[in-house]
Parts: C-alpha cells; sequence; structure tokens
C-alpha cells in the first residue's frame, strides 16, 4: 500500500449519517489526517466519523465560506484536501493525487478537481454529465477559502491553477424532495446578501428567465442524458433560477 501523504482532509458536516461515511473512506490511507466539523449533528454523523478514524470538532454555523475556514484551521498539514459530506473520491482521481506527490514537492500550490454530480439512486454519472471544477486541493500558507457565508471558494490570487483529469463524484442530493428543499433554502440564504438590480431589466426577466434556464439545465448541461430523472432535475432548477429574479424583483 501507499504511505498516507501529508495532507489533511477537512469535511464539513451536519446530519450527513447517511453519507458521510463513503467519504471518510474514500480518503482514508490517501492523507494522513481526517477532520470533520460538525455544526450541530442530531443522527449520530459526529460518532460515525470518529469511529472512521476520523478526528471531529464542533463549530458553529455561520455559513460555508467561515465554516471551512474554521476547517482549515483544524488541519496539522499545510497542504489541504476539501470535500463536502456529499462528495467521495474516485480510485483514478486518488490515483493522479498519489502521482502529484511522488516526491512530496507538487509543482503548482493549487489544484482543482472535477466534481462529477449523481442523480439520487444511481451508481454512476449520466452520460455526458455537466460537471465543476473548483480548487479543493492546495497548500493553505498560499491560500484560503474566502469568508462569504453563501459562497465557498479558495482564493488564489495570482497564483496559476493546476486542474487535475479524474473525478470526483458528488451525491449532491438524496431524493426530488431533498432537491427542492436544498435549492429553496439557497434561494433564501442568497436572498440576504443579493443586491439590487434595475427593476424593469428584472421584470422582463420574470418572463424569459425560466425558459432559458431549463434551455440551459436540460440540453447545454445535458440532463436530457439523464432520462426521467434528468427532464425533473433541469425542471427544478430552472424553477429556482426564476425564483431568484422573483426575490430580487420584490426586494427592490
Amino acid at each position: 500500500m501507499n504511505k498516507p501523504l501529508p495532507i489533511s482532509c477537512f469535511i464539513i458536516a451536519e446530519n450527513e449519517s447517511d453519507r458521510i461515511g463513503k467519504t471518510i473512506r474514500s480518503v482514508s490511507g490517501l492523507v494522513e489526517e481526517i477532520i470533520v466539523v460538525d455544526s450541530g449533528s442530531s443522527d449520530g454523523t459526529p460518532k460515525i466519523a470518529e469511529e472512521l478514524g476520523a478526528k471531529v470538532f464542533f463549530n458553529d454555523w455561520k455559513g460555508y465560506g467561515p465554516q471551512k475556514r474554521f476547517g482549515e484551521e483544524c488541519c496539522n498539514n499545510n497542504w489541504i484536501l476539501n470535500l463536502d459530506a456529499d462528495e467521495y473520491l474516485s480510485d483514478d482521481i486518488k490515483n493522479e493525487i498519489y502521482e502529484i506527490f511522488q516526491d512530496y514537492q507538487p509543482k503548482f500550490h493549487f489544484y482543482s478537481l472535477k466534481v462529477v454530480p449523481i442523480y439520487p439512486n444511481w451508481s454512476r454519472p449520466r452520460l455526458l454529465s455537466a460537471h465543476h471544477k473548483c480548487v479543493r486541493l492546495y497548500n493553505k500558507n498560499y491560500g484560503r477559502f474566502s469568508d462569504s457565508p453563501v459562497h465557498d471558494s479558495v482564493q488564489v490570487a495570482q497564483h496559476q491553477v493546476k486542474n487535475l483529469k479524474k473525478p470526483v463524484f458528488h451525491n449532491s442530493v438524496r431524493s426530488i424532495k431533498h432537491l427542492i428543499e436544498k435549492e429553496n433554502n439557497y434561494i433564501m440564504l442568497q436572498s440576504l446578501t443579493l443586491k439590487g438590480k434595475n427593476k424593469f431589466l428584472l421584470f422582463i426577466r420574470l418572463f424569459t428567465e425560466l425558459p432559458f434556464a431549463f434551455f440551459k439545465y436540460y440540453i447545454i448541461r445535458r440532463h436530457f442524458t439523464g432520462a426521467f430523472s434528468g427532464l425533473i432535475t433541469a425542471g427544478i432548477l430552472a424553477y429556482f433560477r426564476w425564483k431568484r429574479i422573483f426575490v430580487l424583483f420584490k426586494k427592490n
């Protein structure tokens, strides 16, 4: 077996007992240290994490950015791997990370991971699945997560980011009901920080946002390859895109 790498993996969590085990097991043996930052679980998440070898810290929820910055502070290593509790590493990405640290001297300070979503009750991503890339493997001496309560992104300044090719799998929603709840909560959180825009333009977008957003999700992001699951997902995402405009319109 390969020796664990000088990396601390931290995971923020609340009531993730059904998913966090898969996340922790996917990094076990790869990294020297696994940190779980719990914000008040009532379903046994901390116990599961500890039984799997993670160190668990409690921190009151103040938003995504502040929670992840707290996670960084809990890590003993300068090299950080951040995963959400609904994500897990593929074997391919683990091998790619091993190659980066082969001589324990990575050539870059920041690496972005290819995060690929998987529908509820699906075991693999859909054909031609859209994905997003985000910096999750980095040296905290050169950049850290922003302190925004809504957006959780690593600030890289002028440093170059190296894109890794292999996937991280993302079980972002447990069910269609969970997707609706998640999107609604996110819109409500965004409404606290969204700034006003031209009300006339917002009025126009009340009529155009929904069809354009559906086209974006169903065609451009290729949810049409997900059969009925893709159709439902695209419709829900488009609706909440429209709801964001509606909230802004009311706010003005």
